[in-house]
């Protein structure tokens, strides 16, 4: 019995340590360098969402500046996401399908497929016209617990290596992103910056950008939990 406690309250000091870190990581944006204190997930080991977030969105991203006003004649995108259950019984997001979904939204016809990696679920490849091909890598992860019943913290640093014409384009990019419930929505501040790439050529259209952004989504699904 006392092991057992002594392993909850340990299991409770990690997760408030890590709430304390993606706070202070969220309030210091722009302002983040790399290497960042984010583990590097396993080969099958996804993100876990809490329950709340369980059926298919409708999801408005906003543009937003430094200070969180909107960007002025800014339309926002419109996708679907969804999330679905892992054999554990875990919500995770549907990455090759919200990949598409978001791609699709920014680029239309010029995006032509989305595939998941079968052996590694934090790997995917989108595939283009004109023979180009983007490969996207989680290579950091950290969120809080998926038990919260309000708000959720998520922060994700992906490897994207860019195939086409000339040498490979490399680009390294944070998204955290802060998620409360608001009503029967779910409501979130997304913050980016995207890194310098070592060894490749870096992509100099990304390198040292910040981004802001207002995320709405709007529930699709009847069931949703």
């Amino acid at each position: 019995m006392l092991l057992q406690l002594v392993s909850v309250q340990s299991a409770a000091a990690a997760s408030d340590r890590g709430i304390s870190f993606l706070e202070q990581r969220f309030e210091s944006w722009p302002e983040w360098s790399l290497p960042a204190p984010l583990p590097r997930p396993r080969a099958k080991q996804d993100l876990i969402y809490p329950d709340w977030f369980s059926g298919a969105w409708e999801v408005a991203s906003e543009a937003l500046d430094d200070s969180g006003q909107p960007i002025p004649n800014d339309r926002p995108l419109v996708h679907e996401v969804r999330f679905l259950r892992n054999r554990r019984s875990e919500l995770i997001g549907d990455r090759p399908f919200n990949a598409a979904a978001v791609g699709k939204a920014l680029l239309g016809d010029q995006l032509l497929s989305v595939e998941q990696d079968p052996n590694q679920v934090n790997r995917q490849l989108a595939r283009f016209r004109d023979d180009v091909l983007l490969e996207t890598t989680v290579i950091g992860r950290r969120e809080t617990s998926p038990k919260e019943d309000s708000d959720f913290f998520s922060d994700e640093l992906v490897m994207q290596i860019m195939h086409g014409p000339g040498a490979p384009r490399l680009s390294r990019i944070e998204t955290l992103t802060h998620y409360v419930r608001c009503g029967d929505d779910i409501c979130a501040d997304q913050r980016q910056v995207s890194h310098a790439g070592p060894g490749l050529e870096t992509d100099q259209t990304l390198e040292g950008r910040s981004s802001r952004f207002k995320l709405t989504l709007r529930p699709l699904a009847l069931d949703h939990g």
